[in-house]
């Protein structure tokens, strides 16, 4: 189908455990190639952005094996080596993806080029190319503005200082972090300036830690990782994704009732389950057990919210707004312009045309919620813009989300899952994932 039309729903009682986290299966796969030995990650994602990290490293002649069934990955480490010298690798439009392997493939040795669709050749990379280079890398970018097609020459990392900007996206230092151990020497890492979603760089420490890393940090504005050190094959157990969680939460806050995310608490690894604390802001109940995170549907009222740390989640958070006593301000996600789509002037767009009020920032955006009416909403291949904005058609009849089949990045199953939780009809559709063509190599 190419689109879908959201049924409105009455209050819900419901709970649901979303798929593995996609942030946590990418960091692990890198830190399980890079690891000496078998590792076996439990919970895995099986979404398009894994796929492609996982075709990549079997291109790079590890053995990766996919049990989707089980949400089950094994992977063969190469313990910092790589069988294949010379690759040439499609990463679709997975960030992720390409930040994270630019920096295992400068840690090793051959010759190596990473390219994406169209949107990928959009999307800044040369912070995270300094950075690398720094250390004793040599990696550059192919298109203008620092963007890719991205090629490494791979002989190692010798170790030393690299400064990396912080407020376009935190994945380039994770990305560094997580090549650091493989140097000849001790690596420093200086951020300048103010470092975006902080929680994600905390997140990849911890992943680090748990496949044998040394690595730990005080202060993210300057991060020191003993090498060369050994990352050591384990078994690894992978949280519910918190940035999917957020949708079911917010689901409550709209349509009313209350929706449980299980696998989730306030320990988690991921930073983004403090979304339930804006929901709280907002009029919400919130209350912890043993099996998960719990929001109760209220009355719900605008906030002033910096959202620089769960920018993840601004969108969903913006669809709440559409619902509340007056009006709602998110600051602090400027980084969000760079990612899938801006998602800050697009978003804007398709809230208004639900009709919102929207007054666009350079850091964000204000919604002054209006007399609301179904649209067709464009989701510009933006997995967050369909799956936040289908939201408003709990309680909005006439809402329709065109290109369903994006969320297939990292939840191939949304709309079968919002189905099930608001007991929706119609919703569920062929679920195959999108299949981004590979561009031209010029």
């Amino acid at each position: 189908m190419d689109a879908v039309t959201i049924t409105p729903s009455g209050p819900l009682q419901a709970a649901i455990r979303p798929p593995g986290s996609k942030s946590l299966t990418n960091r692990a796969l890198i830190c399980a190639a890079l690891a000496d030995g078998p590792s076996v990650l439990l919970g895995a994602l099986d979404s398009e952005d894994t796929r492609v990290m996982v075709e990549a490293l079997r291109q790079l002649g590890l053995d990766v094996q996919v049990d989707p069934a089980s949400a089950t990955i094994e992977v063969t480490g190469g313990g910092g080596r790589l069988p294949v010298a010379a690759a040439d690798l499609f990463v679709a439009n997975s960030g992720t993806t390409i930040r994270f392997l630019t920096g295992m493939l400068a840690a090793t040795h051959g010759r190596y080029r990473l390219d994406g669709i169209a949107r990928m050749r959009q999307r800044p990379i040369g912070d995270l190319l300094d950075a690398l280079n720094a250390l004793g890398a040599e990696c550059r970018s192919e298109s203008p503005g620092g963007c890719p097609p991205v090629v490494v020459d791979a002989r190692g990392l010798r170790g030393g200082t690299a400064h990396i900007r912080g407020d376009i996206s935190s994945q380039f230092l994770s990305g560094v972090l997580m090549a650091a151990p493989c140097a000849a020497a001790d690596v420093e890492l200086v951020v300048d300036g103010v470092l975006v979603s902080q929680p994600y760089v905390h997140m990849t420490l911890g992943v680090m830690r748990a496949f044998g890393i040394d690595a730990s940090a005080t202060d993210l504005r300057r991060i020191v990782v003993a090498a060369p050190q050994q990352y050591r094959g384990t078994t690894y157990a992978i949280e519910p994704d918190a940035s999917a969680a957020s949708y079911f939460w917010a689901a409550a806050a709209i349509a009313g009732g209350r929706v449980t995310v299980e696998g989730l608490g306030r320990d988690a690894l991921q930073g983004d389950v403090a979304f339930v604390e804006c929901l709280r802001q907002m009029g919400c109940g919130v209350s912890d057990s043993p099996t998960g995170i719990t929001v109760t549907g209220g009355a719900l009222r605008g906030i002033e919210v910096d959202m620089n740390a769960i920018s993840d989640t601004a969108q969903t958070l913006a669809v709440v707004a559409l619902f509340a006593e007056g009006p709602t301000t998110i600051t602090g996600i400027g980084h969000n312009r760079h990612k899938e789509t801006d998602r800050i002037a697009d978003l804007a767009r398709e809230l208004r045309k639900l009709g919102a009020s929207v007054e666009e920032q350079a850091e964000g955006l204000t919604i002054i919620p209006g007399r609301l009416q179904g649209a067709t909403i464009e989701t510009y291949n933006d997995h967050r813009m369909a799956m936040s904005l289908a939201l408003a058609g709990l309680r909005v009849p006439g809402v329709v989300i065109t290109n369903p089949h994006c969320t297939g990045k990292t939840y191939p199953r949304y709309f079968e899952d919002l189905a099930r939780v608001t007991g929706a009809t119609g919703l569920p559709y062929d679920r195959g994932a999108t299949r981004p063509e590979r561009l031209s190599p010029d």
